[in-house]
């Protein structure tokens, strides 16, 4: 197994920035419609990131039209061109599943001030 593990984390070469949960990052995503290719962005806060390795994955919610919408990535997919922080957040949590509830201003996650 941990030869398994050797030959993922040598075989991706990302960078990605460091970003965590509570973020409000753009991501630039590859979409293949037919035999074109475009690149659309999904900004929105990051509720979430799980596993490890190649495995990793974080999800990205915003709302659009009073209408939650939560996309997964994997971070080392080559769909995902880039990831962009907008804005740091301040949260005391490592899941921040608790805002899919939420609407409005209490749905708000404060900025980080450094």
């Amino acid at each position: 197994m941990d030869a398994l593990k050797l030959i993922a984390e040598n075989s991706v070469k990302k960078e990605i920035p460091e970003f965590e949960i509570g973020d409000t990052v753009k991501v630039d995503v590859n979409i293949k419609e037919g035999d074109r290719e475009r690149i659309q962005v999904f900004e929105g806060t990051v509720i979430a990131r799980k596993g490890s390795g190649v495995s990793e994955t974080f999800t990205v919610r915003r709302l659009s039209y009073g209408v939650g919408i939560e996309r997964v990535f994997p971070i080392h997919s080559p769909n995902v061109k880039d990831v962009k922080i907008v804005r740091r957040g301040r949260v005391r949590r490592a899941k921040l599943y608790y805002l899919r509830d939420r609407v409005g201003k209490a749905a708000k996650v404060k900025e980080q001030l450094k």
